[in-house]
């Protein structure tokens, strides 16, 4: 084969890939309300920590 035929072959295959990921990304579902709060309750909440003041220890949580 010629490197034209091959580099052609390359490139079809990279699209068809790129097209394959990007419509199996797009059905991920969101969460219910109802995930939503049971992943809150076991995780904790999504909120951030407040800043560590200084001289404080960093200790967990528990």
């Amino acid at each position: 084969m010629s490197r034209a035929v091959l580099i052609g072959l390359l490139l079809a295959a990279i699209a068809a890939i790129l097209l394959i990921a990007d419509f199996t990304g797009t059905a991920k579902p969101a969460l219910s309300e109802e995930q939503r709060a049971l992943r809150e309750k076991f995780f904790g909440s999504g909120k951030e920590l407040p800043p560590i003041k200084d001289g404080q220890e960093m200790r967990s949580r528990w």
